[in-house]
């Protein structure tokens, strides 16, 4: 090893000085240039191997409250990532604009051999500390880099290999830096290659993440070229008002207008400029995007460019009041714009019950008024939950779900109250923050809360009664703010005269209740149907998929025993058999078009067609089965006779048990 540092500290001198002119491809050149740059102006010695420098803890701090609202989001996709590459032995960093460390994820084995060698949190990779390197470099180069062993400019970094990747603010600023590295990895540089592009992608997807958390209160035009991809990853957004001027973009859209409006790498040639100047797109095509309509590739309006793309637009998460507006000039509105649902609204069309928990959860979700919502499995709960904490004034801040039917009962208690370093034999080394305290301002979502454990129900009243949370293992209890919602299938009642369940338990949980109606009593099931059918096609890549009037009369005659969860699964089946095209009776599971046609009260022979029915209904079933007599058994003439959708005399057949002739 002294050798091949010796070789190391000599080639380094000799291309850093100029002393040796050496012709190297990219990228071997960008690290010559660094080197020179690490002699000539920042001063350092490649003779005298500098050990990491680790900051203190009070600077790190420092240096994290500048970028704590980041920092939320970023962890998210480096613990997506981490999950990806650790068992290939790496480790990942997040650094600030000036090369500091300030978040990690790394093995906690390794853990004193990684803050050696400064792959630990508050270690500063400026280049002019610690040399050429992956953090160091890319900040001055914007743009991926891999720093792989001997292209290090220390001698004690060689061992290492490091991909970096930058990352940018909506506004364009330099953030910092995302960096994936290893203490040890094979000699040939290619062995990097995949980490280069799984960087450079989790690069993008954290940038993105921030981008629409800043943008959240307007509308976002996602522009991919590929259709399947752009309503979950679309590679250029644009944030617009409601007039259509772009008011943000994210780095793929700056890259790809800014020479054409010469704004740099920054936001401000884009800023103010209508969208209809650099896009092909008419206000009626985006407005349509707007109500979830899908639309033709847009061009940009620059030919030398020659880019086309798939459009998609994500309403802004604000509640009701946001109105697309935006007809420039020489543009007429085909429709009047409409105000943009809230999430609330978003659950129902007409049906009058939901209309009414609407209404009352409208006035219930600020009011401190802690909130059980009721309903069968599969019903929506929550679905219900989330919307409510849309709708909510904690909407910027954590939703936490738990399910506590299907937490192990020897977990559960970890899981929700955390735990302190050292308290289980194999768990985290640092401990755990348990999901009560994660969702600290936010809403805590308590599903299934009747099936929560005795003993665990005790903790939780304590938890609600004092705002605080004492994790396993600790002495002091740790405040938060709490916002609960509570969910069961279960009569708690019930459970509370045989001693499953604490009174005092449900009393603080239950200050008003709502209850969610299963589907077979909601009268706007076409709508919550279409509303589902277009979110699985969208899923499956579906989006020219169509549902025939027939089929949607026989989903809206079934009774759904698996409410919302069973329909889901019904469509998904569908869309999988149609395979994009309309889905028909034939793409429907058995069990869903036969229900349609079994008999219930009321059986009709051929013969019998003109002498009534051999079981008696009411009035109601009486003058639907002499419509379809009349008419022969054409569904859509006895309810045109009758003034109904076909749905609701399918509906009504099935009620009555009335079976065509020829369905015998």
């Amino acid at each position: 090893m002294p050798d091949a540092l010796t070789r190391h500290i000599d080639t380094v001198i000799a291309v850093g000085s100029g002393a040796l002119a050496v012709r190297a491809p990219e990228p071997e050149s960008l690290f010559h240039k660094s080197w020179a740059r690490c002699m000539t102006q920042h001063g350092l010695d490649p003779t005298r191997p500098t050990p990491a420098r680790i900051l203190p803890s009070a600077a790190v701090r420092e240096h994290r409250q500048r970028m704590e609202g980041f920092l939320r989001v970023a962890r998210s996709g480096m613990e997506d990532m981490y999950r990806r590459v650790a068992d290939l032995g790496y480790m990942l960093l997040l650094t600030d604009a000036d090369g500091i460390a300030v978040d990690y994820i790394g093995n906690p084995a390794m853990e004193p051999q990684l803050k050696r060698a400064g792959l630990y949190i508050g270690a500063d990779w400026n280049e002019a500390h610690a040399g050429t390197c992956g953090v160091g470099t890319c900040l001055i180069e914007r743009t991926t880099i891999t720093c792989h062993r001997e292209e290090h400019f220390d001698a004690t970094h060689i061992s290492l290999t490091c991909t970096s990747s930058p990352l940018y603010a909506p506004d364009g600023e330099l953030l910092g830096v995302l960096d994936v590295s290893a203490l040890k990895s094979p000699d040939a540089r290619d062995s990097q290659h995949l980490v280069w592009h799984l960087t450079t992608m989790y690069a993008q997807m954290i940038e993105d993440a921030n981008f629409l958390r800043s943008f959240g209160h307007c509308w976002i035009l996602r522009l991919g070229r590929t259709r399947g991809m752009v309503e979950v990853s679309g590679e250029l957004m644009l944030a617009f008002d409601e007039d259509g001027i772009v008011v943000g973009a994210n780095t793929g859209a700056r890259r790809q207008f800014w020479q054409t409006l010469q704004g740099g790498r920054d936001a401000a040639g884009l800023i103010g400029t209508p969208l209809t100047e650099l896009l092909d797109i008419s206000p009626n095509v985006l407005w349509g995007l707007a109500r979830g309509h899908s639309a033709p590739e847009v061009a940009t309006r620059f030919p030398h460019h020659g880019h086309r793309f798939f459009p998609s637009v994500i309403a802004p998460r604000t509640r009701a009041g946001s109105v697309l507006r935006m007809p420039p000039p020489h543009s007429v509105m085909v429709e009047e714009a409409r105000p943009v649902l809230g999430a609330l609204d978003r659950l129902a069309e007409d049906d009058p019950l939901m209309q009414q928990l609407i209404h009352q959860a409208k006035r219930l979700v600020d009011s401190g008024v802690a909130l059980l919502i009721q309903g069968e499995t599969g019903a929506g709960k929550e679905v219900l939950a989330k919307a409510l904490h849309e709708h909510s004034r904690r909407a910027s801040k954590p939703f936490v779900a738990v399910n506590c039917a299907s937490i192990p009962e020897s977990l559960i208690e970890s899981e929700l109250f955390g735990y302190t370093p050292g308290t289980f034999t194999g768990g985290r080394s640092k401990g755990m923050k348990g999901l009560i305290a994660q969702s600290d301002g936010g809403t805590l979502f308590l599903d299934e809360i009747g099936d929560m454990p005795l003993h665990l129900q005790t903790r939780l009243l304590r938890v609600l009664s004092e705002s605080e949370v004492l994790p396993l293992g600790a002495d002091k209890p740790v405040p938060v703010t709490l916002n609960v919602i509570a969910a069961t299938h279960r009569d708690l009642r019930e459970a509370i005269e045989r001693g499953a369940f604490r009174e005092d338990l449900y009393y603080r949980l239950c200050g008003a209740a709502l209850r969610l109606p299963p589907l077979r009593e909601r009268r706007d099931l076409g709508y919550l149907v279409r509303t589902l059918f277009q979110e699985e096609a969208r899923r499956l890549d579906l989006q020219a998929a169509g549902l025939t009037s027939e089929a949607l009369a026989l989903l809206q005659a079934h009774r759904w025993p698996g409410n919302v969860r069973e329909l889901r699964n019904v469509l998904r089946y569908a869309l999988a058999l149609s395979g994009g095209q309309p889905v028909t009776p034939a793409e429907l599971p058995a069990e869903i078009v036969h229900a349609a046609a079994a008999p219930r009260a009321v059986t009709v022979a051929p013969a019998a067609a003109a002498t009534g029915p051999e079981t008696a209904c009411d009035d109601q079933g009486q003058r639907l089965l002499q419509a379809l007599r009349r008419h022969k058994w054409s569904i859509t003439a006895a309810a045109q006779e009758l003034g109904l959708c076909r749905a609701t005399v399918y509906r009504q057949m099935k009620r009555y048990g009335i079976t065509p002739p020829n369905q015998l």
